[in-house]
C-alpha cells in the first residue's frame, strides 16, 4: 500500500505499542466497517473502477468493472493488458507520467466477454507530488448510448430518404398531371376532327349528291380542321414542355440529390405568371373553377429562375384548386413596390385554422389532409433562395391568400422615407387576435 499517504495508519502504527487489545480490536472493527461501507458504495455505482500499480498490475476492481470486463475475483495481481489489450497501457502510463497531464480520456472497443464500447477516464495516483505510484481507471459503458445514437442516425437517414423520395414524387406528380390533362384535350380535339371529316354536307338532295360539295361547306370544314390542329399543336407544345420539366426534376434528383442553385436571369414576373396560367388553365376549367387575373402592366425586370418560380406558382395554384370547390374563384394578381415585385394567389376555398397555419411550411403536414405538405416546403425553399418572403392570410370558410414578394436587383429611389420597412426574409405567423383585422390570419 505504498501509495497511501502517511496519515491515519502511520499515526496508528506509531502508537501501536501503547494500545491494549481492546483498543486494537475496536480500531480493527472500525476499519472493517469503513471498508465494507466503501465497498458497498463502489459496487453500487454503475461505472467500473480499476486501481493499477506502476507496472499495470491490478490492485483493486469493483463489481461493475468485473462484470464489464469479465474479470475473476482472483484477478488481482495480474497485469491488466492480459485482460484488456485494447487499453494501450504503455501509452496511458506515458501520458500520465508527463508532468503536464494528470488525466486522460479516450474510448476503446472491447470484444470480450461481449462486444461493447467503453469510455475510459485515467488519472494518476501519486504518494508525493510528481511521483506516479499507480493509475485509477474509471470505465463507463457507452454501448447502449452508442447503439441509440446509431439507431437515431439511421432513423434520420431513412427519414431524409423518405422525405427526398416524397418530394421527388410530389414534384413529378405536377407535370405528369399536366401532361395527362393535355393528352385528354388532344384526344377530345381528335374526336371533333373525325366528326368534322365524317359529317356529310347538310340539305343535300338526290341531284346535289352527284355534285361536288359547296365551297361554303368545304370552307367550314377546313376552318374546323385548322382550329383543331392549332389547338392540338398548342397542347403538344405544353406536353413537351412538361416532359422537359419532368426530365429536369429527375436529373436533379439523380445527379445531386439536393435542390439546385437558382439560375438567375433578368425576367419579367408577369411573363412567368402568364406562362404558368397557360399551362394550368385547362385543369382549372376542368374542375369547374373560375380564374381571374389582375396583372399590373410594366412590372420592372428582376433576377429570378423562371423554372423555379413557375414551380412555386404551380404548387400554390394546385393548393388553391384542392381547397376550392366547383364554382369557386381563384385570383392571380401581380404588383410592384419600391423594393420589389409580388404575385398573389387567392382562393375562395375552406381556409385554414390557427393550428394549420402554425405548421404551414412543415413537411409531411397538409391542411387538406390529403397531401404531403411538401409543396409548400418546396415553395418556401425556392422563395428563400431568391431572397424573397411569403405572406399568408387565411380565414376558415372564406379562403386563403399567398403573396410571394421578390426583391429588385437594386433598390429604386423613393421620394419619401416614410412607409413600410422591408420585412425579414421568410414567413412569420400571427393570429388574427394579434392583428387589427379580426377576419384574417397573417404570415409575413
Amino acid at each position: 500500500m505504498s501509495m497511501l499517504k502517511p496519515t491515519f495508519l502511520d499515526r496508528l502504527l506509531g502508537r501501536i505499542d501503547k494500545l491494549d487489545t481492546k483498543n486494537v480490536q475496536a480500531i480493527i472493527n472500525q476499519l472493517a466497517r469503513e471498508r465494507s461501507f466503501l465497498e458497498t458504495i463502489f459496487n453500487t455505482i454503475e461505472d467500473g473502477i480499476l486501481v493499477l500499480d506502476h507496472d499495470g498490475k491490478l490492485i483493486y476492481s469493483n463489481e461493475p468493472a468485473r462484470r464489464l470486463l469479465g474479470l475473476h475475483s482472483d484477478s488481482e495481481g495480474q497485469r491488466i493488458i492480459e485482460w484488456i489489450p485494447e487499453l494501450e497501457w504503455e501509452k496511458v502510463k506515458s501520458a500520465l507520467s508527463d508532468k503536464t497531464s494528470k488525466s486522460v480520456r479516450y474510448e476503446i472497443e472491447l470484444h470480450f466477454p461481449r462486444p461493447k464500447f467503453i469510455r475510459v477516464y485515467a488519472t494518476a495516483i501519486e504518494n508525493e507530488p510528481r511521483n506516479l505510484t499507480g493509475i485509477l481507471l474509471i470505465l463507463h459503458d457507452e454501448t447502449n448510448t452508442r447503439q441509440k445514437t446509431l439507431e437515431m442516425v439511421e432513423a434520420e437517414r431513412l427519414f431524409a430518404a423518405s422525405l427526398l423520395a416524397s418530394t421527388v414524387a410530389h414534384e413529378i406528380g405536377n407535370p405528369l398531371n399536366a401532361i395527362n390533362i393535355h393528352l385528354q384535350l388532344i384526344e377530345r380535339e381528335l374526336k371533333r376532327l373525325k366528326a368534322a371529316l365524317q359529317t356529310p354536307p347538310r340539305n343535300t338532295t338526290q341531284t346535289e349528291e352527284s355534285q361536288p360539295p359547296s365551297p361554303t361547306n368545304h370552307t367550314t370544314s377546313m376552318n374546323v380542321i385548322e382550329q383543331a390542329l392549332s389547338r392540338m399543336d398548342h397542347f403538344l407544345n405544353v406536353a413537351k414542355t412538361e416532359i422537359g420539366r419532368l426530365d429536369n426534376i429527375v436529373r436533379q434528383f439523380l445527379s445531386r440529390l439536393r435542390p439546385l442553385t437558382p439560375k438567375f436571369t433578368p425576367a419579367n414576373l408577369n411573363t412567368v405568371v402568364e406562362r404558368t396560367i397557360q399551362l394550368i388553365q385547362p385543369e382549372i376549367e376542368d374542375r369547374g373553377l373560375i380564374l381571374e387575373t389582375k396583372l399590373t402592366a410594366s412590372l420592372p425586370e428582376i433576377l429570378l429562375d423562371p423554372d423555379q418560380i413557375q414551380q412555386v406558382l404551380i404548387n400554390l395554384i394546385k393548393n388553391a384548386m384542392q381547397a376550392t370547390t366547383a364554382g369557386g374563384h381563384i385570383t392571380i394578381e401581380t404588383g410592384d413596390e419600391p423594393e420589389g415585385v409580388w404575385v398573389r394567389i387567392a382562393d375562395t376555398g375552406k381556409g385554414m385554422t390557427k393550428e394549420q397555419m402554425a405548421n404551414l411550411f412543415q413537411p409531411l403536414t397538409s391542411s387538406s389532409g390529403k397531401g404531403t405538405g411538401l409543396g409548400l416546403m418546396v415553395v418556401h425553399r425556392i422563395v428563400r433562395s431568391h431572397g424573397g418572403r411569403i405572406e399568408v392570410t387565411s380565414q376558415p370558410g372564406k379562403g386563403t391568400s399567398f403573396t410571394i414578394w421578390l426583391p429588385l436587383p437594386q433598390r429604386r429611389p423613393r421620394l419619401l422615407d416614410a412607409g413600410p420597412t422591408r420585412k425579414p426574409i421568410g414567413p412569420t405567423l400571427s393570429h388574427p387576435s394579434e392583428t387589427n383585422n379580426p377576419d384574417k390570419y397573417k404570415c409575413g
